[in-house]
């Protein structure tokens, strides 16, 4: 006879490897998306390299990675270690969302009469796996690209929304913070709520991204001497590319709004077949100005300009304290974990952000944090709430005093 115990097990490691599984998936899309593949076509993975299709028994979750010793068995082509990292880290996650689910079901209900309500808690588990998805797909394409696809964060607020009408029973679990003992409330609040709480993320960050470019809108770079800068286009189908000294950025870099402007302070300037002495340029979207000092402004459209360059002593380069991408993923962050999740994300990614900063100085390796953008951060200060947010914020005010509050 099979014993209780022995079935949970299974279904443990059932659940772990079903992340494994999502996670071999997630690893698809974060190479895909970014580069403008269908994830449904070719279906199967391929070699970036060699381009082989990989048949199934070569794509096993985990075990194909420790098998074949991170290579290509076709080319023989290293497969970068992140690949084996997501698919742990989303089994992993797959299964701690699961226990921690089942452990409100169990205050609630005690054990073992809890798998009489699976129905109530298992959708809830459901809706938390694929926020989870979500949240490693983001994070990882963030750090390869430093964008995050309107496909991830719009697309998952549509689900988080859709999450609350659905499976009504995440709001109070997550907002009330007292099991499923609580009433699950109607559908319609359950999404207002929901919708609310993405609008304060998105209304937070949103103030934030405002604050940070008037305080840090912009990059002033000096130069000890005169240094050759040009703006050059060598494919039409790119961005043009703007060099000065050792500095080049694109233009999808330098101007993330209408209302950006890169100014170079010139000791000379050759737009097309005219020069211009000393003076400053300012590089709009779609039009550069040339402001001599002893002469009237003249104004090129971007198209019209066949070649610009010169020598600058200095530059002025506009930059966000953070991409819109991020509010958009506070927003989904917000319509699955609720307001309360908003704020403390916010926080706990600026803590996490800051600490990794300093530990990367002490370490000697500052690098390491510029090379991380904003997202990520996100992505861990809301899971940090999912699993452990309540009782922090409870056990903090606590701390401080405000045990009534708590």
């Amino acid at each position: 006879m099979i014993r209780p115990e022995s079935v949970e097990l299974l279904i443990h490691f059932i659940l772990f490897f079903l992340g494994a599984g999502i996670g071999s998936f997630l690893n698809v899309v974060i190479y895909r998306v970014p580069l403008g593949i269908s994830v449904n076509n070719p279906k199967r993975s391929f070699c970036p390299i060699c381009k082989k299709q990989i048949p199934w028994y070569r794509n096993l979750p985990l075990i194909t990675w420790l098998v074949q010793r991170g290579k290509c068995a076709e080319c023989g082509t290293r497969i970068p270690f992140r690949y084996f990292f997501v698919e742990l880290l989303t089994g992993l996650l797959f299964y701690a969302v699961f226990r921690h689910v089942m452990a409100e079901a169990i205050v609630a209900w005690g054990y073992p009469q809890m798998w009489n309500h699976l129905h109530v808690w298992g959708p809830v588990v459901v809706v938390f796996w694929i926020f989870a998805s979500l949240l490693v797909a983001g994070t990882f394409i963030d750090i390869d690209h430093y964008i995050l696809p309107h496909s991830i964060t719009l697309g998952g607020l549509m689900v988080g929304l859709l999450s609350a009408f659905l499976v009504p029973a995440i709001v109070p679990a997550i907002m009330v913070g007292e099991g499923f003992q609580v009433p699950i409330p109607e559908r319609g609040k359950a999404i207002l709520i929901s919708f609310t709480s993405a609008c304060v993320g998105l209304g937070l960050l949103w103030a934030v991204v405002e604050l940070g470019k008037i305080a840090f809108g912009r990059r002033k770079l000096k130069f000890e001497g005169a240094r050759q800068w040009n703006i050059s286009q060598p494919n039409e189908n790119e961005a043009p590319i703007f060099t000065a000294g050792d500095e080049t950025l694109s233009y999808n870099d330098i101007f993330t709004r209408p209302s950006d402007r890169l100014i170079i302070i010139v000791e000379s300037v050759t737009v097309n077949d005219r020069t211009f002495g000393k003076g400053k340029v300012e590089v709009h979207v779609e039009t550069i100005h040339v402001i001599p000092d002893d002469g009237e402004k003249v104004i090129y459209k971007l198209e019209e300009v066949k070649k610009i360059e010169g020598l600058t002593t200095e530059i002025v380069i506009p930059r966000e304290a953070m991409g819109f991408g991020d509010v958009l993923l506070i927003a989904m962050i917000g319509s699955f974990l609720g307001w309360q999740a908003v704020i403390f994300t916010i926080v706990a990614a600026s803590m996490l952000g800051s600490v990794f900063a300093i530990v990367s100085r002490l370490a000697g390796h500052t690098e390491w944090s510029a090379k991380i953008p904003f997202g990520p951060y996100l992505a861990a200060g809301a899971m940090i709430w999912l699993f452990y947010g309540p009782q922090f914020v409870s056990w903090y005010l606590t701390r401080a005093g405000f045990k009534e509050y708590a």
